[in-house]
């Protein structure tokens, strides 16, 4: 039987590693940053900078940085079409948000369109301190 304070306990834990809400802003295979890379963003200064390197003067979505950040991966440019990628996840592991992405290849041997793609991945999620990244399988 479970005591009181097992349960507590029990349940802190179940909140601590349930997934974090995230609200997809912009995904594709075509962003102007060409270099692969992850970043974090929690103002609204920092927001402005990124989508402007991402995007140029195409109207950036609006965040509320009061209760959220965002979090990007890039993959870089590709040289064929078939690459992808896709934030999958996020949930916190002790004091740092894991946030877990998942990248796409082209089959080996698969004919693919021979075109230049950046694929990406932009996502809102409430702020958090440490942020790390993961690639998952």
């Amino acid at each position: 039987m479970m005591t009181p304070m097992t349960a507590v306990a029990a349940l802190l834990l179940m909140m601590l590693q349930a997934p974090t809400p995230m609200r997809s802003i912009d995904k594709g295979l075509d962003s102007q940053v060409d270099d692969a890379r992850q970043a974090t963003v929690r103002s609204a200064a920092e927001w402005e900078k990124l989508w402007k390197q991402h995007a140029g003067e195409r109207v950036r979505p609006a965040v509320d940085f009061g209760k959220d950040m965002v979090v990007a991966v890039f993959l870089g440019s590709r040289p064929t079409a078939g690459f992808s990628v896709e934030i999958v996840g996020a949930h916190a592991d002790g004091s740092a948000l894991i946030v877990q992405y998942r990248e796409r290849r082209p089959a080996a041997g698969g004919i693919t369109a021979q075109v230049l793609t950046s694929p990406y991945h932009i996502v809102s999620m409430p702020k958090h301190g440490d942020v790390k990244f993961e690639k998952v399988s």
